[in-house]
């Protein structure tokens, strides 16, 4: 299994993104992960298709596009086009969970679900076949530097199990409050995609991401 840190921008200083982006990309960050909100679907406003397309250009890293937004299905094909590798896709944000997941794979990306804290795992039965990937949110979504939900843990280690009964390979992500001190923990869950904000863009970039990943790999 690939083991993968995926930094959150929305915990980078906006007034150098680019760089900032650049300096985790070269310390050894595989993805570079996009919280893309819209105000009524979280409590948040973060970035459009401008940001994205603009630092796409300083970085061939995987961009790992959450889609924290109301009916998702209508800009699918716009985030696809602003550089957009893998699109996951809230389960609670969409009528239509099944039809969204077709449009993503139809614009080229790969498709990962979503779901918050108190959602159950029951949500996934019948598209879990159908995606790449499911992101386990570890907080309440919406901003950054919450501390981690220690319920979380059987969530995640429930949904390994589901997977692997399944005989699916399929990618676990975690978000919110992971840092040194828990990763290791959430691997052992069944966790293998790890998104850091804070603790990867709070300080030195390069060290966090070395420490971030030497822990991770473990």
């Amino acid at each position: 299994m690939e083991y993968i840190l995926s930094p959150s921008i929305l915990s980078a200083d906006f007034a150098k993104l680019g760089d900032d982006v650049k300096r985790a990309a070269d310390a050894g960050a595989q993805w570079i992960h996009i919280d893309v909100m819209d105000g009524s679907f979280v409590p948040n406003i973060s970035f459009g298709f401008p940001v994205i397309k603009a630092i796409r250009g300083v970085t061939d890293k995987v961009f790992d596009v959450h889609l924290m937004i109301e009916e998702p299905g209508r800009y699918i094909g716009e985030f696809a086009e602003c550089g957009a590798d893998l699109i996951t896709l809230h389960a609670e944000s969409t009528k239509h969970l099944h039809r969204a997941i077709q449009q993503v794979k139809a614009a080229g990306c790969k498709v990962g679900v979503s779901l918050n804290p108190a959602t159950p795992l029951s949500a996934l039965d019948y598209i879990l076949d159908e995606i790449d990937m499911v992101l386990i949110m570890t907080v309440n979504p919406g901003y950054g530097g919450q501390a981690y939900i220690d319920g979380m843990d059987q969530k995640i280690r429930d949904l390994r199990k589901i997977a692997t009964d399944r005989g699916l390979d399929l990618d676990i992500q975690v978000d919110g409050g992971v840092t040194a001190d828990n990763i290791g923990r959430i691997k052992e869950c069944g966790a293998n995609i790890f998104v850091a904000g804070s603790a990867v863009f709070n300080g030195d970039i390069e060290a966090n991401v070395k420490k971030l990943r030497k822990t991770m790999e473990e």
